[in-house]
């Protein structure tokens, strides 16, 4: 993959330019992840993080690739945020274990009945009533932001391919591959899943936003969010081979 080369003509004072006019869309997306956070992962951190992807982008977009500054630095102010929460151990161990044990459930689940289990079964597999497996989904909000964050237009659900390999054939028929099998998984869903993760990662709204747009308290809005979430995993573990990066 040819990289991107800084061009001569930029002048520092035209990169300071530059930095200060996108700053705006720093903070925007550092908004937009840290809504799906926990409390505890600090918004000035995210945006500290997107500042260096910002300026990656600045210093390395070249214009003759035919793609506008702003998206590009998008792609690099999202991805170095990424990056940045992919480094710390924010998300306690006993969370991740919980999800674990939530992904198994629905997975034995839909293996027994042949079909994506209703919230009552997964919580029957769980050996747990229904009100107890809903604090576990509202436990678990935010815990997979690194694996299913979105790309800017919404298409790009996944981001699991290394930049500088992502536009090998082999790779583009394997992301194409995927996407076909992530629209499998969320058309098998039920129709109130479907619904959630579909306006929440394609529409972008905000838990708040579905919640008006579906007529349910916010709360349950994150719980059906996280079992969404969930789902995705625990199908793609069954049709996607461990060993292509998931």
């Amino acid at each position: 993959m040819t990289g991107y080369s800084t061009p001569p003509e930029t002048s520092a004072e035209e990169r300071e330019r530059l930095i200060l006019e996108h700053l705006p869309q720093v903070r925007l997306i550092a908004r937009r992840i840290h809504e799906r956070l926990p409390d505890n992962v600090s918004l000035d951190d995210l945006i500290s993080a997107g500042v260096v992807g910002l300026i990656a982008a600045i210093d390395h977009f070249d214009p003759q690739h035919n793609v506008k500054l702003k998206t590009y630095a998008e792609y690099k102010i999202r991805g170095a945020i990424l990056d940045s929460l992919r480094g710390l151990d924010w998300a306690p161990r006993q969370k991740r274990k919980m999800a674990r044990q939530v992904e198994a459930a629905i997975q034995r689940a839909g293996q027994r009945l042949r079909r994506e289990p209703t919230e009552e079964e997964i919580a029957a597999e769980l050996e747990m009533d229904l009100a107890q497996y809903h604090a576990w989904l509202a436990d678990l909000q935010g815990l997979s932001i690194a694996a299913l964050e979105p790309a800017g237009d919404g298409r790009d659900l996944l981001e699991y391919i290394a930049d500088d390999v992502e536009h090998l054939p082999s790779r583009v028929v394997e992301r194409a591959e995927l996407e076909r099998v992530l629209a499998e998984a969320i058309e098998q869903m039920p129709a109130i899943d479907r619904t959630v993760i579909s306006l929440y990662y394609h529409e972008e709204l905000t838990l708040r936003e579905i919640a008006q747009v579906v007529h349910l308290h916010q709360s349950r809005i994150s719980q059906l969010k996280s079992q969404a979430i969930l789902r995705l995993r625990s199908y793609l573990a069954r049709r996607w081979p461990a060993e292509r990066g998931i």
